[in-house]
């Protein structure tokens, strides 16, 4: 398969400040770290999943490779093209940006609601594809709104007169209208009942089967990237835990962040392999973290002294399979 996204060290931190001290001090200036030095690569037609607590920088680094924000250090290459360099607001107008497409958190309330589900999804066709033939939109239109398994009558609705899943698939046709190459999904389940939550999931995988679609889904629930992706990647505090291929995280999870999540899934059957890792405390903010020790280390059940001295690196375990744990 052809590499279709490469991320090479990228970082993004914001400037946060820690308190005036003294009116005549200047304001200390720190730095939050959403994405800390993330690298991969993702194949055409592979779908990966980004699963993390809140605030690990999975939708950070969705929407750096979406261009929506600048990076702080390091590259990103979409099809052999460094699109890191370009500006994101400059992004926004190129052609590109129609190859890239993301499907937000929340999206079942974030339709315009003045707006019919035809123009709703007509409308980024006209704005970034330019397309102005009243013929070729309904063409379009039509297909997108198919493919995810909508009625044609629903064209003319307003938004508040979908139900919530209906919602979240006139996002997804509005984004494979535009024949994107890469389409990133940020929780794309959150807030939907179980039975809503497994028409989406037939939806996407319906999508991949039949357009071969390149997939970033972003989610917390571990059972939705079980069902739709090949590769899973574990974030936490912004940095790379674990990746490596979907059932081999799931029966041989390597970093105790990721025994911890994988063990709280609910087991009715009692199958479970590995007796059930608690993490201590709570996340702190990545604001200025060390460099020098695991941003895990004071919440981990087998912290080590070394933990607390140096940062472990990727290493691999199996052919695609690595972690960053000086315990393994």
């Amino acid at each position: 398969m052809n590499l279709l996204l490469f991320v090479d060290q990228v970082q993004k931190y914001y400037p946060v400040s820690r308190g005036l001290g003294a009116w005549w001090c200047k304001p200390q200036r720190s730095h939050l770290y959403a994405v800390d030095d993330v690298s991969f690569g993702l194949e055409e037609g592979e779908s990966l999943g980004l699963v993390g607590e809140s605030a690990s920088g999975k939708s950070s680094l969705v929407h750096l490779i979406a261009r929506l924000i600048d990076p702080s250090t390091g590259r990103i290459v979409f099809d052999g093209q460094e699109i890191s360099r370009i500006p994101a607001r400059q992004f926004a107008h190129l052609d590109a940006r129609a190859q890239i497409q993301v499907v937000f958190q929340n999206a079942a309330n974030s339709l315009n609601p003045r707006l019919t589900v035809f123009d709703c999804i007509a409308e980024p066709l006209r704005c970034l594809q330019r397309i102005s033939s009243r013929h070729e939109l309904l063409a379009r239109v039509a297909d997108a709104v198919d493919r995810v398994g909508l009625s044609g009558d629903l064209l003319t609705c307003l938004p508040h007169q979908l139900t919530l899943g209906q919602r979240v698939c006139v996002h997804i046709a509005r984004a494979i209208s535009l024949r994107p190459r890469l389409l990133m999904l940020d929780e794309p389940t959150a807030g939907l009942d179980a039975s809503v939550q497994a028409m989406i999931v037939q939806c996407l995988g319906r999508l991949r089967r039949d357009l071969g679609m390149t997939y970033i889904v972003v989610s917390r629930d571990l059972h939705v990237v079980r069902l739709l992706c090949d590769r899973i990647m574990v974030m936490y505090q912004g940095k790379i835990a674990e990746v490596g291929m979907t059932e081999d995280i799931f029966q041989h999870p390597l970093h105790p962040y990721t025994q911890a999540l994988v063990s709280a899934l609910p087991d009715p059957y009692n199958r479970q392999r590995f007796e059930r890792i608690t993490l201590y405390g709570e996340p702190h903010r990545p604001v200025d973290p060390n460099p020098d020790a695991c941003r895990l280390s004071e919440r981990c059940p087998k912290s080590q002294i070394l933990c607390g001295q140096a940062m472990p690196v990727l290493r691999r375990y199996a052919s695609r399979h690595l972690a960053a744990c000086h315990g393994i």
